[in-house]
């Protein structure tokens, strides 16, 4: 038996909602036991954390790989060590690839190529849709037995509410998630900001914060229809928190989440039209920011994600309206959830809840905390050093972060995945 030793840890326990010293044992792959005070004698590895945090491995949902179709932005190696950098251990990919993960076979080709080149554990999420172009719904039980672990047409939402409640009533009787984005399209198509006083003195076609809470509204209503299970992807409005909150306290099946920019920028951030902040949904007003963030507090919003979407330099250095959308995030998405923690607004268990424990969770994984039995996915890291982001320092191929030269504070130290190093900070 293979025994490690983490000692001298500050350990981040999401499901106990503690941070406390102690030592973590890890046996063969899984966490064996943890404790606090002096290490059991025996002849086993030991690594020194030097008092730093060792905290669940994050599962990042959500996480776009470009292959296939454009491995020149992102492949399942460079996106595998970003993650490993960035103290993600799981990722959960999307199937907005050319072509579309929408049939067994395409399935499986990804699957290969995430076995052969990511050091990290690669989940993925296939169309609910063929080509995710909401007319026919694929063959979701076929693509589960293919490995599928959920099912989404990411940010082509399903127009059509017939085809959509049909997916649904068909993926609860398969026992499956599906992962939608709330909006209404009609109101949404070609927005590059959210509506106001700041997207109209700049001229940029707008959406009202209000496409969101209508677009959640509709798929509610199917929910309480077809009792499926359900993931809204990304809440970034306050107008949405209500509808959301009845949701669960009527018992339906649904979890929601938000992304790491959502949380930490606002529609300013734009001002001088930096593509780089160009997000889908648009980045929202100062009050919306606040208020997702007591939605994560709280635990209304489950979880936090870094929605990785790597473009190459052609797709953004364009005027802003016809820019793409999308930042990478995946080495980003912990440091800039740090400052939610240095600004005392969310403590590390609260972080980790919703960035380990809550996506394992609705995902039905054994990971995301400090448990024995749990596998040994975890990340070591020092949240207090400073360091200034240079994007051209990233393991993503595509370098598109709107955190470029920003200072930031906290780093991993080293990421394990079922107990063996990935990721060293050097």
């Amino acid at each position: 038996m293979t025994t490690h030793f983490f000692i001298n840890a500050r350990l981040i326990d999401p499901e106990a909602g503690t941070e406390a010293p102690g030592w973590l044992q890890v046996a063969d792959g899984r966490i064996a036991a943890k404790g606090d005070g002096t290490v059991p004698v025996g002849d086993h590895k030991v690594i020194d954390c030097q008092g730093h945090c060792l905290a669940p491995g994050i599962v990042d949902i959500g996480v776009k790989v470009c292959e296939p179709g454009e491995r020149h932005k992102e492949s399942y190696k460079s996106a595998g060590l970003a993650a490993a950098a960035g103290g993600v251990t799981t990722m959960v990919t999307r199937p907005d690839t050319l072509p579309a993960v929408d049939t067994p076979e395409t399935l499986e080709f990804a699957t290969r190529r995430a076995q052969a080149d990511a050091p990290v554990n690669v989940l993925p999420m296939a169309a609910l849709t063929k080509g995710r172009e909401g007319r026919e719904m694929t063959e979701i039980g076929f693509l589960m037995d293919a490995g599928a672990v959920a099912f989404t047409d990411c940010d082509h939402v399903v127009s059509n509410t017939k085809v959509f409640s049909r997916a649904l009533t068909y993926a609860r009787s398969c026992g499956a998630l599906v992962i939608a984005h709330p909006q209404d399209p009609g109101l949404s198509a070609g927005a590059a900001a959210t509506s106001g006083k700041f997207a109209a003195l700049r001229g940029l076609p707008a959406v009202s914060p209000m496409a969101e809470r209508m677009g959640l509204d509709r798929d509610i209503a199917l929910l309480e229809m077809t009792g499926a299970a359900y993931h809204a992807d990304q809440i970034t409005t306050a107008r949405a928190l209500p509808a959301l909150e009845r949701a669960k306290r009527n018992g339906l099946d649904i979890t929601s989440g938000t992304s790491i920019h959502h949380l930490m920028l606002n529609e300013l951030d734009v001002a001088d039209y930096r593509t780089f902040f160009k997000v889908k949904p648009p980045l929202r007003s100062e009050d919306d920011r606040q208020a997702v963030i007591e939605a994560v507090r709280t635990g209304l919003i489950d979880t936090i994600s870094s929605m990785h979407t790597p473009q190459d330099e052609e797709s953004k250095r364009l005027p802003f309206e016809e820019a793409a959308s999308g930042a990478v995030a995946l080495e980003t998405l912990l440091p800039a959830a740090l400052r939610l923690y240095h600004a005392e607004q969310l403590d590390l268990p609260t972080l980790f809840r919703a960035m380990a424990l809550n996506p394992a969770n609705r995902l039905g994984l054994e990971s995301g905390r400090l448990t024995a039995g749990a596998p040994a996915d975890l990340v070591v890291f020092d949240p207090d050093v400073p360091f200034v982001l240079d994007r051209f320092a990233l393991k993503s191929k595509s370098q598109n972060t709107p955190f470029d030269g920003q200072r930031m504070q906290g780093k991993v130290t080293a990421t394990y995945v079922a107990g063996n190093e990935v990721y060293r900070r050097t």
